[in-house]
């Protein structure tokens, strides 16, 4: 990890904190323990828990509008606090500590719904009986203040990723490969700009999933296999999404099912859509970096999508001469970023520290991010 983020075990702020994260991907959840105080943030350990196919069928269903979403979910939310809690104690487990040890768990919790331009988001995980699960102090609802607040409550990382990755010798840009991808914009003068570019993950797992039944396409090696199609391309890059400036932010309210479907002509081979999409994120996402941060001396990748090697080759010639690399060379394994900053929110909501950034979300000033469920 970069100096700025290393911690000093001398520090007398430093407490341990867990970060939870389930994404856009629905994938399942990434669990770290870190140290965080004023000198920065040490990972201790990190746990991994897959979501249960029926679970993942379900939390995807629920991003569409249907049938008794209330009731189910709720019922989600209450196995999504389960299988946190689950997560909690593994990585506690692995580092040999305590729950009474950890002073809190920032939990993000699984988005169902993202619409900022009607004021309002809606991530479940029930926190009220995560807190009762792991008698651990549980932070969580993070996007609904900035909303409150004019913002697009998205993306909330960027202040952490100018806490670990920013540089006063050079401008940076870091793009979160996600299930939407999200880049963060780190002026060297410490300006911080970020926003959500378009689809990371999302449409090249959905498509291969409904193919070969495939929850991810392994390094991008079926994708890598086709060449992309240009009229396809170009339906796709028509989406009025990439054309508008931010602040903006985005889900699976737009990059879904439908919207491919809408958009493809039924003759194209299902390699050569996956080889279609693949193109199309590494497109919007460098073409945003290029519009946005031409100056940015180099790229640092994190996300499930760091791991995909054909994505990553195509960003770095679309950013040549910029070197792409994943935020691991940087210290700080890529699948683990999002889930060590939310560690690192809820520290900022314990502290009463603003966390939110107007030049990010648009929100009109900066708040104090999260509600609080004591142990």
């Amino acid at each position: 990890m970069s100096g700025a983020a290393r911690s000093d075990r001398g520090d007398r702020e430093a407490a341990l904190f867990v970060g939870l994260m389930s994404g856009t991907s629905l994938d399942g959840i990434d669990a770290v323990l870190a140290e965080i105080g004023e000198l920065g943030t040490r990972l201790r350990a990190h746990a991994r828990q897959d979501f249960p196919d029926a679970l993942r069928a379900e939390l995807l269903a629920l991003c569409t509008p249907d049938h008794n979403e209330i009731d189910r979910a709720s019922q989600a939310g209450n196995q999504l606090a389960r299988l946190y809690a689950s997560a909690t104690r593994a990585v506690l487990d692995a580092a040999g500590v305590a729950p009474r040890a950890v002073r809190a768990i920032g939990c993000h919790g699984q988005t169902l719904r993202h619409r900022p331009e009607r004021g309002y988001t809606v991530q479940i995980g029930n926190p009220a009986l995560l807190a009762e699960l792991t008698a651990i102090t549980v932070v969580a609802d993070f996007r609904s203040r900035d909303i409150a607040a004019g913002g697009q409550g998205a993306p909330l990382v960027p202040a952490f990723h100018a806490t670990v990755f920013g540089s006063a010798d050079e401008d940076r840009a870091v793009l979160n490969l996600g299930g939407i991808a999200n880049a963060t914009l780190l002026a060297r003068d410490g300006a911080v700009r970020g926003f959500d570019t378009g689809p990371g993950n999302c449409l090249l797992d959905l498509w291969i999933q409904r193919t070969l039944g495939k929850r991810f396409d392994a390094g991008g090696a079926w994708a890598a296999g086709a060449a992309p199609d240009p009229q396809l391309l170009g339906r796709l890059l028509d989406e009025p999404f990439f054309a508008q400036p931010p602040p903006k932010s985005s889900g699976r309210e737009l990059f879904n099912a439908a919207w491919l479907d809408r958009r493809l002509d039924g003759a194209l081979p299902p390699q050569g859509v996956q080889a279609t999409l693949l193109e199309l994120t590494a497109q919007s996402a460098a073409g945003a970096i290029l519009e946005h941060a031409p100056s940015a001396a180099r790229v640092i990748v994190c996300g499930g999508g760091a791991r995909n090697d054909a994505l990553r080759g195509r960003l770095a010639a679309l950013l040549a001469p910029r070197p792409v690399e994943a935020s691991d060379s940087w210290g700080l394994n890529a699948e683990q970023v999002e889930a060590t900053a939310f560690a690192w929110l809820a520290r900022c909501t314990l502290s009463a520290t603003p966390a939110s950034l107007p030049s990010v979300t648009g929100a009109h000033a900066a708040r104090v991010l999260g509600a609080i469920y004591p142990a």
